[in-house]
């Protein structure tokens, strides 16, 4: 017997109509489906006039699931996996279960659609050819406090999830462990009736949402601007590469000694590309 296949399947986050014609079919084709919360799936199904068995699969009874899914899918059962909102783990449940279905060979495959975190990327104006996902912070302030401590020095764009009732003391912590200057920009309601962006410093954005009470409300993605070297930095890191590069050049090929320098010293690979070669030339 054939064995099933797993279908992660992205629902909207907010407007329905972001939900591709794919999604509905499998959706309604596959023995069943697990979701974060029936309930939520439901109210989907009933919209799209989808009907199909639900089960839950989240935070709590994830592992226990996994041995019966397997069973599920040896039998030859199609199954598809749906968070509340969104695509499937990205900040929900679902990979401790992808990740032993695919270990053990299982067939497990994408139906892309809707993600918080690429819209908001796709909007925000920031760099975005590298960025840092880092989800919800922790919610006790000192925790949270020490995960953006760790993460004050990072020269990629940030990316973060915040709820409503936390959001306030989120941008409170950010502009003081981060410095006021650095820009950001807050989006409210993604594909919702009240999505609303909010671009500035932190500092500004602070201020905005103590004048504003709609900045506290809804559901939350942060985007905030890395950590840009400063001049002074910028030419100790070049001396530091300038030497490294001399001495990897004496035993490995130009490509590969930018590669290894760019790490070391994080500087960007194209531009020790070329520095390399004007010394191995």
């Amino acid at each position: 017997m054939k064995a099933g296949i797993l279908y992660c399947v992205a629902t909207p986050i907010g407007n329905l109509e972001d939900m591709s014609s794919r999604a509905k079919r499998i959706l309604g084709e596959v023995d069943k489906v697990y979701a974060e919360d029936t309930r939520v799936t439901r109210h989907l199904f009933s919209h799209f006039g989808i009907q199909n068995t639900l089960a839950s699969l989240h935070d709590h009874n994830e592992m226990d699931r996994v041995e019966s899914i397997r069973a599920e899918l040896e039998q030859g059962l199609n199954l598809a996996l749906v968070s509340d909102a969104g695509t499937p783990l990205i900040s929900d449940p679902g990979y401790k279960l992808v990740r032993a279905l695919g270990e053990a060979g299982f067939k497990v495959v994408p139906v892309p659609g809707a993600s918080a975190l690429i819209a908001a990327l796709s909007v925000a104006g920031l760099p975005t050819d590298h960025f840092v996902f880092e989800g919800f912070l922790p919610a006790k302030p000192s925790a949270r406090r020490k995960v953006l401590e760790a993460l004050e020095k990072e020269p990629r764009t940030l990316v973060f999830y915040e709820s409503s009732h936390r959001i306030a003391d989120m941008l409170a912590d950010l502009s003081q462990l981060f410095g006021g200057d650095r820009q950001a920009v807050v989006l409210r309601e993604l594909t919702k009736l009240y999505e609303t962006i909010y671009r500035g410093r932190l500092a500004e954005l602070l201020q905005s949402i103590a004048a504003d009470t709609d900045m506290s409300r809804g559901e939350f993605v942060v985007v905030v601007e890395g950590k840009t070297a400063s001049t002074g930095e910028t030419q100790v890191a070049l001396l530091e590469a300038d030497k490294i590069l001399d001495v990897l050049l004496e035993d490995l090929p130009v490509k590969q000694a930018a590669a290894i320098a760019a790490r070391l010293t994080g500087l960007p690979k194209n531009q020790l590309y070329k520095q390399a070669l004007a010394k191995a030339s």
